[in-house]
């Protein structure tokens, strides 16, 4: 049983920064991929980052440059360092898990329906 909880969701002020964490307990494949992903009312979830097995990382448009994925192997937890907040990053967020595919194709890497696990998500609140 794969089991993920996300934490470190909080309000913060527009320019400020928060890090997310994604705690992943159980049997996940080898060749994994974890990613983050967000969600607002009104919209589908959104892909923003993913890491997979061997350290490759990938980001949306709008988080490259902003954001920086991590995974610490012997916690087995992916971090999300979120700087320059900006409002449209309200949202909450939610860690995915789930097996490599051989495409590595960004779209895909950051595609919901390609994870077949899930955290209950964080709240963040970017606001002044």
């Amino acid at each position: 049983q794969v089991q993920l909880v996300e934490s470190g969701g909080a309000l913060v002020q527009p320019g400020g920064s928060l890090r997310l964490a994604c705690k992943v307990s159980g049997i996940i494949s080898q060749y994994y991929k974890i990613g983050w992903f967000k969600s607002s009312p009104g919209k589908e979830r959104q892909g923003v980052s993913t890491i997979a097995y061997d350290g490759s990382r990938y980001y949306s448009a709008s988080a490259k440059g902003r954001f920086t994925i991590s995974y610490d192997d012997i916690e087995h937890t992916v971090f999300l360092q979120m700087n320059s907040l900006e409002a449209e990053d309200t949202a909450t967020y939610y860690c995915g898990v789930g097996a490599l595919g051989g495409r590595r194709v960004l779209g895909e890497l950051l595609d919901p329906t390609k994870f077949d696990y899930w955290g209950q998500g964080t709240p963040v609140t970017v606001s002044s």
